[in-house]
């Protein structure tokens, strides 16, 4: 269900309250075809708070639900079409998947992971963290070899991320790499993929790092914030604590231009030190 229809619902539902009758059929036909503009603002919505201003400034730091009142014991109608609102979001950036359009404006040659659809992708982990037989081969046959970093866009658990902050993080990294003169492999997209297909990746590359751009799990703060896991020369024995992570890439977290930048300069120095994860920590 998408956010149009959930908007929609609410105010239908809302609209019928205040009327406290069942609207006759001339009042249905009227919404049909009817578009929805609804604006988010956050506002104290607590009847009567003893410091007004304190609650104001909570509401203004973070993203929590706090200040937001109650009828009773349930949230107020905007506080509820807020809520409906942004799980929406959170649930249409897991399925819906990152736009075809979107895919050839960025113009990244697109692989596909063993997952054959999300329910698979969700319920087994294993098919996401490798490629399927055709994306091996074309990866083979394509893909640069012995380039010092090769970089992964994936859509992982959020196609919203993605479509958010690639546009702006890519070329801030690709640009910040080349001007460090460090040699890159071409960017692979590949659909339904999770961390660990950088793996086989880097197998096929030879890379000395390979970075993975990949969609977050949404929540209900924000469902377009991406993660960059990046690791030194992984093997038959690497562990989760040997990548290197850096989270909440979105605009209310780490601009993806500021991140693009980061990840260059993390980048020379993972090289430098021929170490990521804790190995690389332990150095610093």
């Amino acid at each position: 269900m998408d956010i149009q229809t959930i908007v929609k619902q609410v105010l239908e539902e809302l609209e019928k309250a205040e009327q406290k009758k069942t609207p006759s059929q001339a009042s249905v036909d009227k919404q049909v075809g009817k578009d929805y503009m609804y604006e988010k603002q956050k506002l104290v919505r607590v009847d009567n708070p003893s410091d007004h201003e304190v609650v104001e400034k909570a509401r203004a730091i973070t993203p929590a639900r706090i200040g937001i009142g109650r009828t009773g014991t349930r949230m107020k109608t905007k506080e509820y079409l807020d809520f409906r609102i942004d799980h929406a979001a959170a649930q249409d950036a897991v399925f819906k998947g990152v736009k075809e359009e979107f895919l050839k404006e960025m113009k990244l040659p697109v692989l596909q992971s063993k997952s054959e659809s999300m329910d698979e992708y969700l319920m087994n982990l294993d098919s996401g963290r490798q490629l399927d037989e055709s994306s091996r081969k074309w990866a083979e046959e394509n893909l640069s070899k012995n380039k010092q970093v090769q970089i992964i866009v994936s859509d992982g658990l959020s196609s919203s991320g993605i479509e958010e902050n690639i546009p702006d993080l890519l070329p801030a990294l690709v640009q910040g790499l080349k001007g460090k003169n460090i040699t890159l492999g071409e960017t692979v997209f590949i659909k339904m993929s999770r961390v660990w297909i950088q793996d086989e990746i880097a197998s096929v590359t030879n890379c000395d790092v390979v970075i993975s751009l990949i969609g977050e799990r949404p929540g209900l703060a924000t469902s377009k914030s991406i993660s960059a896991y990046l690791i030194y020369r992984p093997g038959e024995d690497t562990v989760e604590a040997d990548r290197t992570v850096i989270s909440n890439i979105h605009e209310g977290g780490i601009p993806p231009v500021e991140a693009g930048a980061y990840l260059a300069d993390l980048l020379e120095d993972v090289l430098q030190n021929e170490a990521s994860g804790v190995k690389y920590a332990k150095l610093k």
